[in-house]
């Protein structure tokens, strides 16, 4: 079944498009041209790259180019009607997706500062050139959920979908897993923690007396994984990123004055100074210095010791897993779900998942061990932030790998079926209004039989203008 490249997932690439504008196109061709709107040869070229480029990109259709065009058309036309029909829109609407972004490439990049080294632009220069695509993006949406609103799925209509699939293209399906975690971080011995907070005391002088400069220090002594491309410093703003930032750090870094250095401060990651570096109302720059405080064989045997006899409560059903979480668990960051375990990256979690998209090696190793409903014995480990931590792992489900097949996959095709039945209703919607707009497609993608159609009212325009000309 040929393979639709979705207006939806159009939308993500068009919107991450801003990474690939930092080269300015000398020369440029228009292609296509819908109302007063052109879509330039460089832009479907990126759009290709970019699929190209993507993780698991494997079959991607030969006529991509065709495609990303005739998704490039629809979403023009798309917003065109969507703005004659006045549909409701707001330019907060507009504000509230690019803000999105900006968190997702923070959260990809580690701070504004590397979000604007690798774009080539600042924040406000990506403001600039995001907003027209996201407005237009905003209103295509909106009319494509006006045309699709009302498209159902039936089960006799799934089974059909489904027998049209040829059998060697069904998918395999790999084993996948759901599981959760219980964290506790080993409590360290007092004097080292002394010792810690004595050294940031220290620096805090130093650099308040201009005998060290605070980002110098930071990349000499701090342990932030992140501190050797971003000094220690990044953005923050107090609304937006509350799940990002741990909320004793958060509400000390926002109590200080600009050039104002913290005393030490305790989050769940460690010890911490902070100075604020500048502040517009609830955004920020800060720089900061960690230090974690390293634990002994004593300290990490005691909490092994302690997840041990949480494991016992579970193994005997003294305890259920959600009650031992909420009692036990040490990592904030897991309080919002539970504890589970994802696949994929922080800035892209999945779940279930496969072992292949697992980072976490010791986890990849592990699960495939364990049967569902196990508690693992407690494992050490080190997290993401370099602290040396033990948990134990329960397995809740784990499917045996498969060929797609109706019983095993039945929401997963449904959800397809719906989505082609949607193509279809745009395709015919468009099919059936392409007239109302004024639409010209460049001769050299006649071979592309998705705008055979689109062609054809290029053609029929040309001829009536001509024609009513002679006349």
């Amino acid at each position: 079944m040929k393979k639709y490249l979705f207006l939806n997932a159009l939308f993500v690439i068009i919107a991450l498009n801003v990474f690939g504008q930092q080269k300015k196109v000398v020369l440029d061709k228009i292609i296509a041209q819908v109302g007063d709107n052109i879509i330039l040869k460089s832009e479907i070229d990126q759009g290709v790259n970019q699929y190209k480029n993507a993780p698991n990109a494997e079959n991607l259709p030969a006529d991509l180019d065709c495609q990303i065009l005739q998704n490039q058309i629809m979403r023009k036309a798309l917003a065109i009607q969507a703005q004659r029909d006045s549909l409701p829109f707001s330019e907060d609407e507009v504000e509230a997706a690019f803000q999105q972004r900006v968190r997702y490439f923070m959260g990809m990049y580690g701070s504004k500062e590397q979000v604007e080294k690798a774009s080539g632009m600042t924040i406000d220069q990506m403001h600039d050139n995001l907003l027209p695509d996201l407005r237009e993006q905003i209103l295509a949406q909106k009319m494509q959920s006006k045309i699709t609103q009302d498209v159902t799925i039936t089960p006799a209509e799934v089974q059909s979908y489904f027998n049209q699939i040829p059998k060697d293209s069904l998918r395999f399906y790999e084993s996948q897993f759901e599981a959760n975690e219980i964290i506790i971080y080993p409590t360290p011995n007092k004097d080292v923690v002394d010792l810690i907070k004595s050294q940031l005391e220290g620096w805090k002088k130093e650099v308040e007396t201009g005998k060290a400069n605070f980002t110098s220090l930071a990349k000499l002594y701090s342990d932030d994984p992140s501190v050797k491309e971003n000094g220690g410093q990044f953005s923050m703003n107090r609304e937006d990123d509350k799940g990002r930032f741990d909320p004793d750090f958060m509400a000390a870094a926002f109590r200080l004055r600009e050039g104002q250095i913290s005393p030490v401060i305790k989050s769940q990651f460690g010890y911490h100074i902070i100075q604020m570096v500048s502040r517009a109302g609830n955004d920020a720059i800060i720089r900061h210095i960690l230090k974690i405080p390293p634990v002994t064989d004593v300290e990490i045997k005691a909490a092994i010791s302690r997840l041990d006899s949480v494991r016992n409560l579970l193994v005997t059903n003294k305890l259920t897993f959600a009650a031992a979480f909420s009692l036990y668990n040490d990592n904030k960051d897991a309080k919002f779900n539970a504890g589970a375990i994802t696949g994929g990256s922080p800035y892209n979690p999945i779940t279930p998942f496969t072992i292949d998209e697992m980072q976490d090696k010791d986890l990849a190793t592990l699960l495939p061990t364990m049967k569902v409903g196990d508690y693992s014995i407690p494992q050490v480990f080190t997290d993401n932030n370099g602290r040396k931590a033990v948990r134990i792992v329960y397995l809740q489900s784990r499917t045996e790998p498969h060929r797609e097949n109706m019983n095993d996959d039945y929401s997963t095709i449904q959800a397809s079926a719906l989505a082609y039945k949607q193509q279809m209703a745009m395709n015919k919607w468009l099919t059936a209004h392409m007239k109302d707009f004024y639409i010209q497609i460049d001769p050299a993608y006649g071979h592309c039989s998705e705008l055979e159609a689109w062609m054809k009212n290029t053609e029929d325009r040309v001829e009536h203008y001509s024609s009513s000309s002679i006349k």
